[in-house]
């Protein structure tokens, strides 16, 4: 049986753009009917002097991009797709840590609104074992200096028949759709305050941060199989995640911290039996 969508209000977007700045301080959202993906759209902006807080939201994503250059079409108001510039001063080095943010500040804002989410390193954001978010960050060279663009496809209202994977999933079939103009506020708030919290804490807020990502991923704990770049493979446990974002796997009696890789959660098939 094909199921029906369910109907699809346009997000609010004279809400959004004069939102009160007690609720999404620093940030300036435009929403736009159609685009191929909105990082190129918040990149080209931010190439050309647009400031930190740039958020560009589409109600129709028509070649959104994934990492390891994934690719894929949104239903017109079945998603939240959207992108956010941001200038960071924090040191290069620690960069690589804004990619985990994404995800912990997602399947936070999620958790708050009764959803059990869950993010699989690095990013993925998971309902149960199915991805309901993914997230892309790049870096952006600018005349004033780099700036990083987080990008955020989050699946609100799809059907079961919309899916671009069989592995993935929506609010809705998971038992709720939000109105998305009230959830890409709540999204957004609390990006903005995990992003100004690690930005402006020093190590103490990235240790908070280790250790508040930490415990919503779902990795950790488990057994996995990891596809590295190169095409060499790992297979293992999770134990944990280092200070600088990477994911520890044991192997063959070593650890080994994995910086990028495609992740895949092995199920322990004795105890699921």
């Amino acid at each position: 049986m094909t199921s029906e969508p369910l109907a699809r209000p346009p997000l609010d977007a004279d809400r959004l753009a004069g939102a009160d700045p007690d609720l999404l301080p620093g940030l300036s959202v435009e929403v736009v009917d159609e685009a191929g993906s909105t990082n190129a759209l918040v990149a080209d902006r931010g190439r050309a002097g647009a400031g930190q807080g740039l958020v560009i939201v589409a109600e129709h994503q028509t070649a959104g991009r994934g990492r390891l250059d994934r690719s894929w079409e949104t239903p017109a108001r079945a998603a939240l797709t959207f992108s956010v510039l941001l200038r960071p001063t924090a040191p290069t080095q620690s960069w690589p840590w804004l990619p985990l943010l994404a995800g912990y500040a997602v399947a936070k804002a999620l958790r708050g609104t009764g959803f059990d989410a869950s993010v699989k390193w690095p990013n993925d954001v998971l309902l149960g074992d199915r991805k309901v978010a993914g997230i892309l960050v790049e870096r952006v060279e600018t005349p004033t200096g780099p700036a990083a663009v987080i990008g955020v496809g989050l699946n609100v209202g799809m059907t079961a028949d919309e899916l671009p994977v069989p592995e993935a999933t929506s609010l809705a079939l998971a038992g709720g759709a939000p109105d998305r103009t009230e959830l890409l506020g709540l999204v957004l708030d609390t990006l903005w305050d995990a992003y100004v919290a690690w930005q402006e804490g020093g190590e103490e807020a990235a240790t908070r941060l280790a250790a508040s990502y930490a415990a919503v991923c779902s990795t950790v704990g488990r057994d996995v199989a990891v596809a590295l770049p190169g095409g060499q493979s790992l297979t293992g446990r999770a134990v944990g995640i280092d200070a600088s974002g990477r994911l520890l796997v044991s192997s063959g009696g070593e650890r080994v911290a994995v910086g990028a890789g495609d992740v895949v959660h092995v199920r322990d098939v004795a105890r699921d039996e």
